[in-house]
């Protein structure tokens, strides 16, 4: 079990959305909280309220499309505790436009952000949790990080990678005989407002996921030590699938409604322009 009393525990995208409901989770838990977000005002926010329950709580405001500003702030919160017991990689962003109409600024901040990110935390704070002899690396991926869909190219991409860093570091700890634990977690849609507008053609099978209700999975798979939490479960039905001919995956993709459930995408913009909410 990864238990969280006392841990040291680092969410990246930690100002609103599930970043900020895990917090609020894992503070319930005791642990020690190191936050990062690039919304000053929403991690004072979150901050404030988890203090005044009697919360450790530090904050860190970081542009995780800044590798030097990831090393920067990697630095001072190793300098703050000694190591991260458990490193949870939330931030996300999403543009929801066709890729003709995405500029190679988005794309760009896209992978920095969901993909290359990962590699600049887990870097920063692998080292520490090998010479402790314990630690979690959490991937919050997507469902689209298993099957792709319209408008959701870049995200889709960036989050298949996200995927694949999982996959592979888990494989590389376990060759090198780590006491590293690694999760990936691809859920569906889910309701914090980065994917306002997202609709489903049957909810029942494929539902746009409460957010209490993910975080309560997501934190239950970390504290069970869990690989893989793919949410709902109904999104595993797509590897099998894989071995049918492109045609008729395509088919079932199309008949579920998958690939127009971003037809009416608004999304939800930041105060900060540069980027979206992180979910």
């Amino acid at each position: 079990m990864s238990d969280f009393k006392s841990k040291n525990v680092l969410i990246t995208g930690a100002a609103s959305g599930i970043g900020k409901m895990m917090a609020e989770k894992a503070a319930s838990l005791g642990a020690n909280l190191f936050l990062w977000d690039v919304n000053q005002d929403g991690l004072d926010a979150v901050s404030m309220a988890l203090q005044q329950n009697g919360s450790n709580v530090h904050t860190y405001v970081v542009d995780l499309s800044d590798r030097t500003a990831i090393q920067r702030a990697a630095a001072s919160v190793l300098n703050d505790c000694g190591a991260i017991d458990i490193l949870i990689n939330n931030a996300g962003v999403v543009s929801g436009k066709p890729l003709l109409e995405i500029s190679d600024e988005q794309i760009q901040r896209t992978f920095d952000v969901n993909t290359l990110a990962l590699f600049w935390t887990t870097r920063a704070f692998l080292p520490g949790m090998i010479e402790q002899g314990r630690g979690h690396i959490v991937t919050i991926a997507s469902a689209g990080g298993i099957v792709g869909t319209s408008r959701l190219v870049d995200y889709s991409s960036s989050k298949f990678a996200a995927v694949g860093f999982d996959d592979a570091l888990r494989m590389e700890l376990k060759r090198l005989k780590l006491p590293i634990k690694t999760t990936v977690v691809c859920p569906f849609y889910i309701d914090t407002g980065m994917f306002d507008g997202v609709k489903t053609r049957f909810p029942f099978i494929l539902p746009i996921l409460k957010p209490e209700y993910a975080v309560r999975r997501i934190i239950k798979a970390i504290q069970g030590n869990r690989r893989r939490l793919v949410m709902p479960r109904f999104v595993m039905t797509s590897y099998p699938m894989r071995i049918f001919p492109m045609a008729i995956f395509d088919a079932v993709i199309g008949f579920f409604g998958i690939n127009k459930t971003m037809d009416e995408f608004t999304g939800r913009a930041h105060s900060n322009k540069k980027e979206k909410i992180p979910a």
